[in-house]
């Protein structure tokens, strides 16, 4: 009897002791969060940079429009905007910028007037300020994305000479693309080429302006 009890005691003893293994082995393992950064997220930045404002003036007087060029400097400014990481590395995404413009340039134009001689006009000419709202499409390389960008843009032209003062805002549209980096969780790197069509606007004396301009920008985000 006492061997009988000895034997089924050790019976019971090896089978939980294969069922606690099998418990261990069938376990599911648990889940853990996926690696890498996430861009999803709104965001606000300060930028500078250095634009190449070209002019093309249409006289109604004159044979043919001509070109103005030298109308390069600096700029500074603001952005704000939300991605979204899409399946996978895609990302998407809205911004608007605005900033202001040193690109300035003074002129002497010749003008002829109807019974009056030939005479020099100083003039000054430039903007202000300029901006846009575009879309934004990537490709994330964890903390790293590639974008092109393209939307509306937009900038305030001025004119002076002797009594005549005048500014407008031109609107037109923008193409670009750049690289940003995610140096931490919250603090993120970019750099960005853009050109933009500013359109162009009627002033007095039959004169239409036209704007164009390249732009590189340097600039840092806070990500929300």
């Amino acid at each position: 009897m006492k061997t009988i009890l000895l034997a089924s005691t050790f019976l019971l003893a090896v089978a939980g002791s294969s069922f606690a293994a099998d418990a261990v082995v069938n376990a599911p393992a648990p889940d853990t969060a996926p690696a890498g950064f996430v861009w999803t997220g709104g965001y606000v930045g300060l930028h500078g940079g250095y634009a190449w404002l070209n002019g093309t003036v249409d006289v109604a007087a004159a044979a043919r429009p001509f070109d103005v060029d030298g109308f390069d400097n600096g700029l500074l400014g603001v952005h704000a905007g939300y991605n979204w990481q899409l399946n996978g590395s895609l990302v998407a995404g809205i911004e608007a910028d605005i900033s202001h413009a040193w690109t300035k340039r003074d002129l002497v134009v010749r003008v002829s007037i109807p019974d009056f001689p030939p005479m020099n006009v100083a003039v000054e000419a430039g903007t202000n300020w300029q901006g846009s709202a575009r879309l934004r499409a990537g490709y994330a390389m964890d903390r790293t994305l590639i974008f092109a960008t393209g939307g509306v843009a937009f900038a305030n032209s001025f004119v002076k000479m002797q009594a005549y003062d005048e500014s407008k805002t031109f609107l037109g549209w923008t193409v670009g693309a750049g690289i940003e980096h995610a140096f931490t969780d919250n603090w993120i790197g970019r750099f960005e080429y853009r050109y933009a069509d500013f359109g162009s606007e009627a002033f007095p004396a039959d004169i239409k302006i036209g704007l164009n301009e390249h732009t590189v920008r340097a600039g840092i985000s806070y990500k929300f």
